[in-house]
C-alpha cells in the first residue's frame, strides 16, 4: 500500500498530472475562446445612427466629366473599371489610403459574376484534399489564404456575413476517419482564426438535425463550419464604403476607348452613360482593369493583339422551396455522380442548390447569362440522390435557375476548366494598365490589396497614400450601429413585422433605420408598418424608395435582382412583383410612359433568364384590344390622361401561369383514357395490343410500354410536358410511385405516372434544347463559389 501511495505521490506521477490539467485547461480555455464572434456594435446606446445621403449619380458624372473637361480639374489617381467584387474592393482599398479614386461599370454594380455565386465565404474543403493527396503547396497557399480572409470577411461586414454548419453525409464506415480526418485539418489550418470545431455526428442526430437525408444505408455525418453571406448586398455595401470615403462610381457607364500619351502610357479613359448615351473623358494617373471574366475586352482595346488570359466557365445555381432542408445546417455532397461538388444550402428563406462547372464563352454586352436546362437536370438528380424517397424533387420546384461566369486564369494548356484552379493574377501592361483577374468571393479583399499596392508602384502614387493597407480592420458601411439583436429595435419602434425586422437587419446593417423610416403604413392591426412588394417574402417597398434614392439603384431589376433578391429567391414572386416597383421608381425618378414600357420588357427578358416561365405574356391595354376597350382608351385620352403604362401580367390562354403544380387540363383524363384504352390488354388475355375496346377495369397495360404509350399521347395532346420528360425521369417516378417492380399497371396507375411525370419534369416550352458534353470533373477543381 505505501508503494502504491508513493508512487501516486512522486514528483514524476504529480509532474504528469500538473502537465495534463494545464493541457486540458489551455484546451479548453481555447475552444471556448475560438472562432471569430460578432464584433461588438462602436455604439453605445440604441440611439438609430444619423442617416446618411450619398452623392446622387448625377453628381458623380458631373464630378467624372470634369476631370476631362477642364484641364485645370484635378485628375484622379485611379480610374477602376468594373464594379463587381474585386473593383468594388480596390475603390475602398485605394480611398481608405487617401488616394482620388474614380470607378465605372457598364452595367449596375454586381450585375454579372459577383452576384450569382454561390453565396459562401470559405476556404475550400476541396482544395485542401488536392493540397494533401498530390502534394500540392500551391492549393495549401490557396486554402490557407482563403481561411485567413474568411475570419477578416466575417468581422468587417458582420450583419451581411454568418457562421453556417454544413454536412457531409457518409454512407460508408470507412469515410468516418477520412472526412473526419480532413474537416479536422481544415480546422487546424485555420487556427486561432477557426469558427467552430467540426464534430461526428451519428445517424440518428444527422436525421434529427436534417430529416429530409436519405436514411437507407445512412452511418453518420461528419459537421464543420464556413461562412456565407449575400453576395449582392455584400457588393453594393463595398461601393458605398468606398462612396463614404470619397471615391466617385458610377454604374451603367462604360469605357468606349482608352486615352494614351505620347509616350504610351494611359492617362484617361472615354467613357459613355448607358443610360443616356452621353459620352465624357475622365482623367487618370491609372487605369486598373477589374472586370472579372470580361478582363480579356479591356485587354484587347488597350492592345488588339492580346492574347487571352481569362478562360471563362459557366456555373449554375437553382433555388429550390425552404422545406427542402434545415434553416440553419447546408448539404455537401463531396462525390457526385461525375465527380463535381454540389452544395445544398439554406438562403434568404430558400434554399440553393449547385453548383457545375462547363466552359464557355463571354457573352456579348449585357446579354444575360441563362442555365443551361440539362444542367438544371443533373443539379437535381444529384439531389435526388441525398434526399428521403419521401420527397418529391420536382422541376417545378425549382423557383429561379441562374448562371454566372467564373474568371479562371488560363494556362499554357488548352482544354477545359476542370483544370483550373482559383489562384489570382495581377498583370501590368506596357502601357501601365493594371489588370487583377481570377480568385473567389473570399479573397476579393485580399486580391485589392494586391492590385492597389502594385498600382502605387507603377503610378508612382507613394506620395499620395497616407499609408498602408487598412481594410483588414476597415468596418464598411452599416456594421457600426449594428449588433444581432438590433432586429428587435425595429420590430419596437416600428412595429414591423418579425421577419421582415430580420432580413432587414441582416441586409442593411444600421442603414435599416433608414429604409424603416421610409416604410408606409400598413392600414392593419399588425404590422403597423412595412407594405411587402410580394406577400410570402420579407421584401418592402420601402426598400425600393432606398435603392433609388441611396444606392443607386437606376432600373426595376437593379431592385428586384441585387438591392432585393426578390429574383434571386423566386422569380415568379419578382414577375408580380415588377409593375409596383417601377409604379415607384416612375414616381421617384420621373419616368415617363415609354421608360416604364422598356423597364418592364426589360424586367421580363431578365426574370426568363432566371427561370421564368416563358408562358407569360403582357397586354399594355392597347394591344389587341376589343371596341370596349379602344373606346375606354379613347375617353381617357380626350379628357387628356392616359392608360396605365405599365402593363398588365396574364399568362397565355390555357396554360396555368404557374407551373409549380401540375394539374390536368379539361378533357386530359378523357383522352388519357382512350389512348390507355387502345394498348392495354385484358389482364388473363394472351399477349397483345388491340387497338381498341371499352374501359375495363381488368385492363392492363405492360409496363415497358408505359414510356410509348405517353408519347403516343405527347402526338395527340399537344403539350410540352409529355414531351420532353427523361428518361431520369420516367425511372424516378416509376420508382417514386413503388411500381418498379410491376409487370403492368392499371389505369388509375397509369394516370398516377403520367401526374409525376408532369409534376417532376415540367419544364418551360422555350428552355433551349442544347446538350452539354459533361466532362469528368477531378473534385477538387469544383471549389463551390462562382
Amino acid at each position: 500500500m505505501n508503494v502504491v501511495i508513493r508512487r501516486l505521490f512522486s514528483r514524476r506521477t504529480l509532474a504528469y498530472a500538473g502537465a495534463t490539467t494545464l493541457g486540458v485547461a489551455g484546451g479548453g480555455y481555447y475552444y471556448l475562446n475560438s472562432g471569430p464572434p460578432y464584433p461588438a456594435s462602436v455604439l453605445e446606446t440604441r440611439r438609430p445612427p444619423p442617416p446618411w445621403t450619398p452623392p446622387s449619380r448625377q453628381a458623380m458624372l458631373d464630378a467624372l466629366e470634369d476631370s476631362g473637361a477642364h484641364p485645370e480639374s484635378e485628375e484622379f489617381d485611379l480610374l477602376v473599371v468594373g464594379g463587381g467584387a474585386t473593383g468594388a474592393g480596390v475603390a475602398v482599398d485605394a480611398a481608405s489610403r487617401g488616394l482620388r479614386v474614380a470607378l465605372v461599370d457598364r452595367s449596375d454594380f454586381s450585375s454579372g459574376t459577383s452576384s450569382k455565386s454561390t453565396k459562401l465565404v470559405h476556404g475550400g474543403v476541396r482544395y485542401l484534399q488536392k493540397a494533401v493527396m498530390e502534394l500540392d503547396y500551391e492549393q495549401y497557399k490557396l486554402v490557407c489564404e482563403a481561411l485567413h480572409e474568411r475570419k477578416i470577411f466575417l468581422q468587417t461586414a458582420p450583419y451581411l456575413s454568418h457562421m453556417l454548419p454544413i454536412m457531409l453525409p457518409i454512407y460508408k464506415y470507412w469515410q468516418v476517419p477520412y472526412y473526419l480526418a480532413g474537416c479536422k485539418l481544415y480546422d487546424l489550418l485555420a487556427g486561432k482564426e477557426n469558427m467552430e470545431s467540426s464534430y461526428l455526428m451519428s445517424k440518428g442526430k444527422a436525421l434529427e438535425i436534417f430529416p429530409m437525408l436519405k436514411r437507407d444505408g445512412l452511418v453518420g455525418a461528419v459537421v464543420y463550419y464556413d461562412g456565407q453571406h449575400n453576395d449582392a448586398r455584400m457588393n453594393v455595401a463595398l461601393i458605398m464604403t468606398a462612396v463614404k470615403l470619397g471615391a466617385t462610381v458610377a454604374n451603367y457607364c462604360g469605357v468606349t476607348g482608352l486615352h494614351k500619351n505620347a509616350d504610351g502610357k494611359l492617362i484617361g479613359a472615354k467613357v459613355r452613360d448607358q443610360l443616356t448615351g452621353r459620352e465624357f473623358d475622365v482623367r487618370a494617373k491609372g487605369i486598373i482593369n477589374a472586370t472579372g471574366p470580361y478582363a480579356d475586352t479591356l485587354l484587347k482595346l488597350n492592345s488588339p493583339d492580346h492574347t487571352n488570359i481569362v478562360r471563362p466557365s459557366s456555373g449554375i445555381h437553382i433555388t429550390l422551396p425552404a422545406y427542402y432542408a434545415p434553416s440553419r445546417m447546408g448539404l455537401l455532397d463531396p462525390a457526385t455522380s461525375d465527380g463535381r461538388v454540389i452544395f445544398f444550402l439554406p438562403w434568404e428563406g430558400g434554399v440553393v442548390a449547385g453548383t457545375t462547372d462547363t466552359p464557355t464563352k463571354v457573352n456579348a454586352e449585357n446579354e444575360e447569362v441563362t442555365a443551361n436546362e440539362d444542367e438544371v437536370n443533373w443539379v437535381l438528380d444529384e439531389v435526388r440522390r441525398y434526399l428521403s424517397r419521401d420527397i418529391r424533387v420536382r422541376r417545378g420546384d425549382v423557383l429561379s435557375a441562374w448562371a454566372g461566369l467564373r474568371p479562371l486564369i488560363a494556362t499554357k494548356s488548352e482544354g477545359g476548366t476542370e483544370g483550373l484552379v482559383r489562384n489570382h493574377l495581377v498583370k501590368v501592361e506596357e502601357s501601365g494598365l493594371v489588370t487583377i483577374a481570377g480568385g473567389k468571393w473570399t479573397t476579393y479583399r485580399a486580391m485589392a490589396e494586391d492590385a492597389v499596392n502594385t498600382a502605387i508602384e507603377v503610378f508612382g502614387l507613394q506620395d499620395k497614400v497616407n499609408g498602408p493597407c487598412r481594410t483588414e480592420e476597415l468596418r464598411l458601411v452599416g456594421s457600426d450601429g449594428w449588433s444581432p439583436t438590433m432586429f428587435i429595435g425595429l420590430i419596437q419602434r416600428f412595429g414591423l413585422d418579425t421577419e421582415v425586422a430580420t432580413q432587414l437587419s441582416d441586409n442593411y446593417g444600421d442603414r435599416a433605420w433608414t429604409v424603416c423610416a421610409l416604410a408606409q403604413p400598413t392600414g392593419e392591426q399588425w404590422p403597423l408598418h412595412g407594405v411587402r412588394l410580394s406577400p410570402n417574402y420579407p421584401y418592402l417597398e420601402a426598400e425600393v424608395l432606398y435603392a433609388a434614392r441611396h444606392e443607386y439603384a437606376c432600373t426595376a431589376v437593379d431592385v428586384l435582382a441585387r438591392r432585393t433578391r426578390l429574383a434571386f429567391v423566386n422569380a415568379q414572386a419578382a414577375l408580380s412583383a415588377l409593375p409596383r416597383v417601377i409604379e415607384i421608381m416612375s414616381e421617384e425618378l420621373g419616368w415617363g410612359r415609354a421608360r416604364q414600357r422598356q423597364e418592364f420588357e426589360r424586367g421580363v427578358k431578365f426574370l426568363q433568364s432566371m427561370g421564368l416561365p416563358p408562358n407569360i405574356t403582357s397586354n399594355d391595354g392597347n394591344d389587341n384590344l376589343s371596341w370596349f376597350g379602344r373606346a375606354k382608351t379613347g375617353l381617357w385620352c380626350i379628357f387628356g390622361m392616359h392608360p396605365p403604362a405599365v402593363p398588365i401580367i396574364q399568362a397565355v390562354k390555357g396554360i396555368p401561369q404557374s407551373y409549380s403544380r401540375a394539374k390536368f387540363e379539361p378533357g386530359e383524363i378523357e383522352s388519357l383514357r382512350d389512348v390507355f384504352d387502345r394498348y392495354a390488354v385484358v389482364a388473363d388475355a394472351d399477349a397483345g395490343l388491340p387497338e381498341g375496346s371499352l374501359a375495363d377495369k381488368s385492363r392492363r397495360l405492360r409496363k415497358d410500354r408505359i414510356k410509348d404509350v405517353v408519347q403516343e399521347f405527347a402526338k395527340e395532346w399537344t403539350r410540352p410536358e409529355y414531351e420532353r420528360f427523361r428518361d431520369a425521369d420516367y425511372r424516378y417516378v416509376l420508382t417514386e410511385t413503388g411500381l418498379q417492380d410491376r409487370e403492368d399497371v392499371d389505369f388509375d396507375e397509369f394516370v398516377e405516372v403520367c401526374e409525376n411525370l408532369k409534376d417532376v419534369s415540367l419544364i418551360p416550352a422555350t428552355a433551349r434544347k442544347v446538350k452539354v458534353e459533361r466532362r469528368g470533373i477531378p473534385v477538387e477543381k469544383s471549389g463551390g463559389g462562382v
